[in-house]
């Protein structure tokens, strides 16, 4: 599981290096997202934009996540595929998170909304 993490105003912001979260890289994506979580930060973006598939156990690892970093901190998603954003859509997880359409409209955008998921 390739994820790469990089500090940018007061977020700690996550590219996902693969095609697919689903059941074959889920654990390793939980794995490894808990790791990179213990830099400090208060949000946490995930960049999905190259991420082109998420099955229910990628989407379960996701939420995962988000909850192992509630409440002290949040998990935002950023660049969802148009497969992905359909999946957050058609599960209703689209209302839990705060997705940004991209990775670089993060930083004012989530200071602006100042809402968490």
């Amino acid at each position: 599981m390739n994820l790469y993490a990089e500090a940018q105003a007061g977020a700690l912001h996550v590219q996902v290096g693969e095609a697919r979260i689903d059941a074959a890289v889920a654990i390793r994506f939980k794995d490894k997202m808990r790791e990179i979580a213990l830099q400090p930060s208060d949000r946490v973006v995930l960049d999905l934009s190259r991420v082109t598939f998420v099955d229910s156990s990628g989407l379960g690892a996701i939420v995962s996540v988000m909850k192992a970093l509630a409440p002290a901190r949040r998990l935002e998603l950023a660049g969802l595929t148009p497969n992905v954003a359909k999946v957050f859509r058609l599960t209703r997880m689209d209302t839990v998170f705060v997705i940004h359409p991209a990775a670089g409209a993060t930083t004012a955008a989530s200071a602006a909304a100042g809402h968490g998921g």
